[in-house]
């Protein structure tokens, strides 16, 4: 038996040009994963939700990974033409995935589009375009024309959150890869970060063994921006729920 916490990994469709579609995920999430200690599984799209079970419940932990929007008809979003790459297949299987992990407790993080997810699932709201819709905001959607990594504000952690006690520092400069986020707070949520906009940039599940999740990509960062704390407390609340 493989000593490393099996961490299951979402994965996006993508079209090739060539007549036919491949499933895939960002390299940086699997090796940030290997270096806090687990053992990547990729979660395949297109499975029943019987087998989508079976799969989690062989898993320690569940990676809520970065990508295209949600369908805005999921939660009553307001219609915008930036909306994109929306998978109704993805996006039925990690809101199932979120609701799930909540429900028996199993440790998950979400990332970018998983924070959203998270929010969706347990009945909160986004904006489908910050710009538009969420006056005074600074801009987070540096991409695609920028460097994953490039850091471009600040966020502020609330004190007493498992998001502080991972991160120690109350704040931090991150990268902004996106063009939604929160509006509506699900209600079982509790905000843990903050863009300087007040935007919510983290969420967590209070008295969950860990339950996380972050707007920016961790995953890119390195140098004095780096947090493998936040992968290292991840994989380890994993370990702790093996049998």
């Amino acid at each position: 038996m493989n000593s490393r916490p099996m961490i299951g990994v979402t994965m996006f469709r993508k079209d090739s040009g060539r007549n036919y579609k491949y499933l895939a995920v960002t390299e940086a999430y699997v090796k940030v994963l290997i270096e806090a200690g687990a053992m990547p599984i990729m979660i395949p799209l297109g499975l029943s939700e019987s087998d989508l079970e079976d799969f989690r419940n062989r898993m320690d932990g569940i990676l809520l990974t970065g990508g295209g929007d949600i369908d805005p008809a999921i939660y009553g979003g307001i219609p915008h033409p930036t909306v994109h790459e929306i998978d109704p297949d993805r996006d039925w299987q990690e809101l199932q995935l979120a609701r799930t992990v909540v429900e028996t407790r199993q440790p998950f993080l979400g990332i970018c589009r998983g924070l959203q997810v998270v929010n969706v699932a347990l009945g909160g709201t986004l904006y489908t375009h910050i710009t538009d819709q969420f006056p005074g905001a600074v801009r987070h959607d540096f991409w695609p024309d920028y460097p994953r990594d490039r850091i471009s504000h600040a966020v502020r952690i609330d004190e007493d959150t498992t998001l502080s006690e991972v991160l120690v520092n109350p704040i931090f400069d991150v990268n902004s890869l996106h063009h939604q986020g929160i509006k509506d707070l699900a209600p079982a949520l509790r905000p843990s970060a903050f863009a300087p906009d007040g935007l919510i940039e983290a969420v967590e599940l209070p008295e969950h063994p860990f339950g996380l999740a972050v707007q920016w990509h961790p995953e890119w960062l390195s140098g004095e921006y780096r947090m493998p704390a936040l992968f290292e407390a991840f994989v380890q609340a994993a370990s702790n729920g093996r049998g």
